[in-house]
């Protein structure tokens, strides 16, 4: 188990530095034009990011929940390593409800197979304060995802998120 942690932290990093010499447009960071290897997979992660952040953009904390896997590792460049499913939540609850809005940058997004285990989903995103009138988003930030299926369910496995 331990290995397959390394192995899953390794590649998610790698796509990572990857990700980081792509140019492209917004706030410096650039994109590309990124064509699937599989694209039923990438319009499936496509879907349940968009589940996930609306569910996020909405304080939706039972679906949010629903979507982290018990085991959930977030690293944040602010916050540090979170590992606790309900300290996530909570956090959640507490600074991001009703005070902050996410936003996928349009064309930014990648999904990579990982072969008998899930996929992992790369791009940029935004951060808005939404309290604040005339707030303008955060540049964009680099995230990586993996998501694991289990049977016929998909869980957010790991996070890597930079702003």
């Amino acid at each position: 188990m331990r290995a397959l942690r390394t192995f899953l932290f390794v590649v998610a990093t790698g796509i990572l530095a990857v990700s980081c010499n792509i140019t492209g447009r917004s706030g410096g960071m650039k994109t590309h034009s990124f064509i699937p290897d599989d694209p039923e997979l990438y319009r499936t992660i496509a879907a349940l990011d968009s589940i996930f952040w609306k569910a996020y953009n909405t304080c939706d904390l039972e679906t949010q929940a629903y979507f982290y896997a018990d085991s959930i590792e977030f690293y944040h460049d602010q916050a540090g390593l979170i590992t606790s499913k309900q300290q996530l939540i909570e956090g959640t609850r507490m600074n991001i409800c009703g005070k902050v809005r996410r936003d996928l940058v349009p064309g930014s997004m990648e999904v990579y197979p990982l072969n008998g285990f899930g996929a992992v989903e790369a791009g940029l995103h935004t951060f808005q304060n939404t309290t604040e009138a005339g707030s303008q988003p955060s540049r964009p930030g680099r995230f990586v995802i993996v998501w694991q299926k289990k049977d016929d369910r998909w869980v957010i496995y790991r996070v890597i998120s930079l702003h």
